[in-house]
């Protein structure tokens, strides 16, 4: 049947990325055609962005980009998957096939954590891409809507063994990262080799066209805020009563991402909407998420994330939409409080007498050199342990449920193998996005120089006398926000190549974005801009004051208060 005139004048008007998602078959396009194309390794035409909804991106290392394109070669393309792991927890067991495909069918042989709180895989050609969708569908795991406009990986308060409080909450972790899955059968039928049900597609919350842009989403045990809840659009604050949940704080709205120049977009932190009893969590959710698809804008995806949603028609108006569809009223903002949002490292008692074990692991980039042998070393103690992996928000890894009788034998293999050592607190709370050479968007540096710009940073607190003390230092090779350096005491968004914008003025618990003091400038600039202030801190500071609230009091940048008006003024 012919579109009407109207339905043509939409169609124009939206983005492309709304043009595949409406023309895409919920997901499926022509992705198993383009695996059996034997002659390129990459993904064709709308193919391209929509293996993304299935947790993978197309990515080629740019590091050989120009020798081979003078050898007339197509870039070597390969695909990064990201696992679906709600809460970060994974049976130990199952890291061992984890371990073996990193090993056997990656470019790099690498694993690397995530800061969304779980891991990926970084080279993967094309014609393993089932084999790796079939291992994990084994071990009973996916990598289904981590990518793309879909609500992502989940993240939870890292260890859910600490008390039952925290196990419940990594429960509705879980819980909602299954309410808000696709429908779509697309998944199984491409990867999996599953027959088509011959039943009608329908996307009861997602909606045909899924979301306008991705969407992230917390649940959050206080007084730690290791999941950064402030950059992500919908979190749940735990809030208790005689040691159990009885609901939650709702905070909407938050996110880091945005255009260098561009004045129409900026980071905004998470807002309180009001307090909900926890039997409604899933009715609040779908409120949320479904305001977000019909509302949010899907004629500019840099205007499309729910900050955008929320600035063009109101909170307030957002808040009575939510309700009205979950036929429920906020309640009041409990009271909660934050102190921290660092990882807590060493061994911690859990609630069953088992122990945990944090492991730092810079970057989250698990592999093996001369120095460490972080890859064997987790691999060894997964053949042993009979408990869970957690991943952290913060790219670290958490050995959790050890037996007494086992406590001594990991804690040898871990100072075996570098797995424990002697960490500086600066190095503890820095992190980097991966950048180059495989992200598209990277304009500069970051994983592969964050361990040289820590050290430096460290020997300049050495000489000043605060070594002992935090910084929450952060590189983003872009500004989309990967590295969460907008919400960084320290932060560095990369501009060009060997060039960044220096922000100051985040504060330690991750809920104040830093302002830029200079922008376009080079390592060296930096750090004699760096020395300089870290003296002056080392000086000047209030007893116990931490860096960045010194840069502010000092009004050596400007405290941002309202991010749409102070971030670009």
């Amino acid at each position: 049947m012919k579109k009407s005139n109207k339905e043509n004048d939409l169609l124009e008007k939206v983005t492309d990325a709304e043009r595949i998602k409406q023309n895409s078959n919920y997901l499926r396009g022509t992705i198993i055609e383009d695996l059996k194309n034997e002659i390129t390794n990459g993904f064709s035409g709308d193919n391209f962005s929509l293996i993304r909804f299935h947790g993978m991106y197309q990515q080629d290392d740019r590091d050989l980009r120009l020798e081979r394109h003078e050898q007339k070669l197509e870039p070597r393309y390969a695909m990064m998957l990201r696992c679906r792991l709600p809460g970060g927890v994974i049976k130990a067991k199952k890291w061992i096939d984890i371990d073996n495909f990193a090993t056997k069918y990656t470019l790099y042989g690498t694993i690397r954590l995530t800061n969304r709180q779980t891991f990926q895989f970084h080279g993967i050609l094309k014609n393993k891409l089932k084999d790796v969708h079939k291992m994990l569908h084994k071990i009973e795991l996916d990598s289904l809507a981590t990518a793309n406009d879909v609500n992502r990986n989940v993240l939870c308060t890292s260890n859910p063994m600490e008390s039952l409080v925290h196990q419940e909450a990594y429960e509705w972790a879980r819980k909602i990262s299954e309410f808000l899955l696709p429908h779509t059968k697309a998944y199984a039928e491409i990867w999996l080799d599953q027959k088509k049900i011959a039943t009608t597609d329908k996307e009861p919350i997602l909606g045909k066209t899924y979301l306008p842009r991705k969407f992230k989403t917390t649940v959050v045990v206080p007084p730690y805020n290791d999941v950064d809840l402030y950059a992500n659009d919908m979190n749940f604050i735990v809030i208790t009563e005689n040691k159990k949940i009885i609901g939650f704080n709702v905070l909407i709205g938050g996110g880091l991402s945005f255009i260098h120049g561009n004045k129409k977009t900026w980071p905004f932190l998470a807002t309180e909407i009001g307090y909900i009893s926890v039997e409604n969590v899933l009715l609040i959710t779908q409120a949320i998420v479904t305001t977000q698809r019909d509302w949010g804008n899907r004629t500019d995806r840099a205007n499309a994330k729910t900050r955008y949603t929320i600035n063009n028609f109101s909170l307030e108006s957002f808040k009575k939409e939510v309700e009205k569809r979950a036929n429920i009223n906020f309640q009041p903002i409990r009271p909660y409080h934050f102190i921290s949002r660092g990882d807590r490292f060493g061994w911690i008692k859990d609630i069953n007498n088992t122990w945990s074990l944090t492991l730092f692991i810079q970057n989250g980039r698990i592999y093996d050199n001369q120095n460490q042998l972080l890859k064997s070393g987790l691999l060894k103690i997964a053949n042993i342990h009979e408990g869970n992996f957690r991943i952290t928000s913060n790219q670290n890894i958490i050995i959790s449920e050890i037996l007494e009788e086992n406590k001594n034998k990991i804690e040898k293999i871990a100072l075996s193998h570098g797995l424990i050592q002697r960490i500086s607190p600066l190095r503890q709370n820095s992190m980097a996005c991966v950048s180059f050479p495989t992200c598209p968007l990277a304009m500069a540096e970051a994983e592969r120089v964050l361990l040289h710009f820590v050290t430096k940073l460290e020997k300049i607190m050495l000489k000043y006398g605060v070594e002992k003390e935090t910084i929450i230092f952060r590189i983003s090779g872009c500004p989309n926000g990967c590295g969460r350096s907008l919400l960084s005491e320290i932060g560095l968004i990369g501009k060009s190549i060997g060039r960044y914008n220096l922000y100051l003025g985040g504060n330690r618990v991750g809920s104040r974005i830093p302002k830029i003091y200079q922008e376009n400038i080079t390592e060296k600039e930096i750090f004699i801009h760096l020395k300089s202030l870290i003296k002056c801190w080392s000086n000047e500071r209030k007893t116990q004051e931490d860096f960045g609230d010194f840069i502010i009091r000092k009004g050596i940048v400007k405290e941002i208060v309202d991010p749409i008006f102070d971030f670009w003024n």
